[in-house]
Order: structure tokens, then sequence, then C-alpha cells
């Protein structure tokens, strides 16, 4: 660690000792500029709306908004917001990376009961002045929510703390997911495993393998994240703790006969008011620290059963 005000070592010498440059002493990290966040907030918009648009055509239509930008800036953003547009692509089955995918199971199978298939994805929710990312685990049969997290990473970490708060509540037959670093990993692999679950991937770039969840990140912008402006990642917290909820308990899905999710998940036509549920409504455990500097230092880590101060 460097010590700027050390009274015996000057920083050359600290820096001589460390094998580093001097600049990374003096390097201070910055947020995102004003300019990439406003470019961001434009691309996740478009996206949500036509999932189909690459790199160049996303380019084009930023062009057309008023956006100087070119296809460099924009493949960036998009691979750090960890969008890929849907389109068939060839040798969707290679892959030279080192944590191993699995087939998808789903082709023509008949999802016809809760808890037989379980899904998660991830998903980019911006702030006034940063962004974060949400992965939330839903049973396809009801729809239901069983659990969500928030990161400012695309680590694997905020994944597997979804995983494990939804094992706490049930444990499906086949976990779906795309291959994303994160699902491809061993923590997340090896936590299926140890609990006997059969894992599903989705084709590179196939999208629709996973269409519910993506149903479910167009509904949540849609309904709660483009209506608000989130100043900070804890008051994105609040507002998507209470959409989880309303979205689970009390929002009817015309796809389950117009009945909630909790009602076709738990099998009971009075699942809002039954406190068992509301117990399991879906509200995350942690949260990392934010991509922005608004919140205080004691809001890093938030526990389901504290409140923020």
């Amino acid at each position: 660690m460097f010590d700027p005000n050390h009274d015996r070592i000057s920083l050359r010498r600290q820096c001589e000792l460390l094998g580093l440059s001097r600049s990374t002493a003096y390097y201070r990290p910055h947020g995102e500029d004003a300019v990439n966040l406003g470019i961001r907030e434009a691309i996740d918009a478009q996206y949500t709306r036509t999932p189909f648009y690459g790199v160049e055509r996303m380019t084009a239509h930023l062009r057309r908004e008023g956006w100087s930008v070119n296809p460099k800036r924009v493949r960036r953003l998009m691979r750090e917001m960890d969008l890929v547009a849907i389109y068939p692509k060839p040798h969707l089955s290679l892959s030279n990376r080192a944590n191993p995918t699995y087939p998808y199971l789903l082709g023509g199978v008949t999802v016809d009961r809760p808890d037989q298939v379980w899904a998660s994805d991830i998903t980019y929710i911006r702030l006034r002045g940063g962004f974060v990312y949400l992965t939330a685990v839903m049973d396809w049969y009801s729809r239901y929510v069983v659990s969500w997290e928030l990161s400012n990473t695309l680590d694997a970490a905020f994944c597997v703390e979804a995983l494990e708060r939804a094992l706490a509540i049930s444990q499906p037959e086949i976990f779906n997911t795309d291959q994303g670093g994160q699902y491809t990993s061993d923590a997340f692999t090896g936590r299926l495993k140890k609990a006997g679950i059969r894992i599903s991937m989705d084709g590179r770039g196939r999208v629709y393998d996973n269409i519910f969840v993506e149903r479910l990140w167009r509904t949540v912008k849609y309904e709660e994240v483009y209506l608000n402006h989130y100043e900070s990642m804890p008051e994105a917290w609040m507002g998507l703790a209470r959409y989880f909820r309303f979205y689970n308990q009390e929002r009817p899905h015309q796809g389950l006969e117009w009945r909630t999710p909790a009602e076709v998940y738990f099998g009971t036509q009075g699942a809002q008011d039954d406190p068992m549920i509301a117990a399991a409504a879906v509200t995350p455990v942690a949260l990392r620290a934010p991509s922005v500097t608004a919140a205080p230092p004691s809001c890093f880590h938030l526990n389901s059963a504290q409140k923020w101060s």
C-alpha cells in the first residue's frame, strides 16, 4: 500500500520497492463521464425496444438521435453492458473459454409445473450518475421471481448469491442460463451440481432460448426503471424491491389466466395475503459497492432483514 505521507520513505522509493511506475501512485480513478452515461441510457432504451440491433445499426440509430459516436465506442459500451444482438451466428457451439458449457435441455420440453425449470439472466440498470447490474432467478412455469440481486460489477458472486437465496426457498429440476462467464463459473455450476440440478445453457447469442427472463427485463424496465430516475444504488434497490413484490403478488398475467405469479407458484388464490409467501417475497441479501459515490460506505452491504440508514 502506498503511504504518500510516510516520514521516512519517499513515494519514489515506495514505487521502486513495489516495482510500480510512479504514475500509478498519482492515479485517481474517475467515474463514467456524463456523455458515456447518456449513451448507455440511449443504448439500453433502444435495445429494450429492438434487441436485434447490432453494433452498426445501434450506431446509426444513436447518430440519428444526435449522439457523436463510432462503432468502436458503441461496441465497447454494449460489451460492458453485456448486450448481444439477437440474430443467428455461425459456430454457436464452439468456445475457447476455460469454463465448460452445457447443452440446451429445453428444446421440445413441455413445462407444466412449478420448480420444473428455473432460469436466470443479467440486465443493465441505469442510475442518474452511474449504473448497476440486476440478476434474477425466475420459475418458468409461474413466472415467479424467486430471488434477485444488484451489483456494480459483472462478477459471478452476485449471481451465486441470488442462486443461494433461491435454493433456500425451493429447488428446480433444470436450471437454464446463457453462456456468460458468471454462469459457467465453477462457483455457479458447482452449486447446481451439488444440489443435483441439471444444467441447461442457451446457444451463444440466442436470447430467445431464455425468452421468459427477457420478457421480465422488458416489463421491469418499462413499468419501473424508465419511470423512475434512480439517484443511487440504494434508491434502485428500494424501487426494485417494491416492484418485484408487486410483480409477484399483485400483477395479473394474461399468460397465467390473469392470475399472479405467486398464486400459480404457491398454488393459492390468496397468495398476496399469505404471510409465509410475503416473507418469501424477493429482497436481495447483499449489494456490491455502487458505481457512484452517492452511497455512504455503511450502505455497501445490505441484509434483507435490515433497513438502509
